[in-house]
């Protein structure tokens, strides 16, 4: 619940600051701040390190939470509006689910099939259907609004890759692997995009910004994150994140004054109902993998 609530505001705080740092060199910027807080970290709980033959799985999970997702988030927010970002990329809790039923066979019930459809839907009707015309602020929302989805689903395959490497390593050694790993996937893009567009002037709330995108949205945000997975099965975990678009919008509307209009408020209606319907459905009907019975006596609710 605290790392979703880190993140509806940083969508306000990443609006503010995208003005002036491009999307590449912010997401490079937050892994270089996150990393030493984490090794640190790391040091003072005296994690085991990582084995060699799990470096490929966490390189993996790195690319996709904090490579393509990541990427994905700051430039669709940078092209849409911090309002769209939270409430696009609650859709994640529902894709969650299918990742968690693919990769970990954790079964799926009905009911959430129906959330995942009902909530693509909310997606589709925010992104493709709104009456958002390009304004100083929101460039491109169309185009944003695709990124943000990009940026859920691959968010959602992040997590569940999360939960399976938790299987061996605490989510603190996790979230420093997958930040180190993070910098060498973003750098190059970084440095493509400093050749045509540049850093701005650095104010006080700038620089603010900027740390608090790196330490709280980034060190501890991530690290609570996985931290849920780490202690729950997939579907449970990602109930929390509804907290995010809760806190973006609003923030978004009072700070930044953006307009919520019809397609906002439908479409999230329906992302929201549909992904409470999947995450509601009782534990029961969605963690009785009858074949896998004999992996899950000791712990039942990981999946493997």
């Amino acid at each position: 619940m605290i790392a979703a609530s880190i993140w509806g505001g940083m969508y306000v705080v990443s609006d503010v600051v995208l003005d002036v740092v491009p999307p590449a060199t912010l997401v490079l910027i937050r892994y270089l701040i996150a990393l030493p807080v984490l090794w640190l970290a790391v040091r003072f709980t005296h994690d085991r390190g990582i084995q060699r033959a799990d470096w490929p799985q966490l390189a993996l999970t790195a690319f996709v939470g904090f490579g393509v997702s990541l990427l994905a988030q700051f430039a669709g927010t940078k092209l849409s509006t911090a309002a769209a970002g939270a409430l696009i990329t609650s859709a994640t809790p529902a894709f969650i689910v299918l990742f968690a039923w693919l990769i970990l066979r954790e079964r799926a019930a009905g009911r959430q099939w129906v959330g995942l459809g009902i909530a693509t839907i909310g997606v589709l009707v925010v992104s493709l259907l709104g009456d958002q015309p390009a304004t100083e602020e929101a460039t491109n929302p169309l185009l944003g609004n695709l990124l943000l989805i990009v940026a859920a689903v691959s968010w959602a395959l992040y997590s569940v890759l999360v939960k399976l490497n938790a299987q061996k390593y605490t989510a603190l050694m996790i979230t420093l692997a997958v930040t180190a790993l993070g910098i060498p996937i973003v750098a190059p893009v970084a440095a493509l995009e400093l050749q045509t567009q540049t850093i701005g002037t650095l104010t006080i709330p700038v620089m603010l910004g900027i740390l608090y995108i790196g330490i709280g949205s980034t060190a501890i945000a991530f690290f609570l994150w996985n931290k849920s997975f780490e202690l729950l099965d997939a579907a449970t975990a990602s109930l929390f994140f509804f907290a995010q678009p809760v806190v973006g919008a609003l923030l978004s509307a009072i700070f930044l004054g953006q307009k919520l209009g019809w397609s906002f408020i439908v479409g999230g209606g329906l992302i929201l109902l549909g992904a409470l319907l999947g995450m509601l459905t009782p534990k029961m009907a969605s963690n009785q993998p009858a074949s896998k019975a004999p992996v899950y006596e000791t712990a039942p609710d990981d999946a493997g």
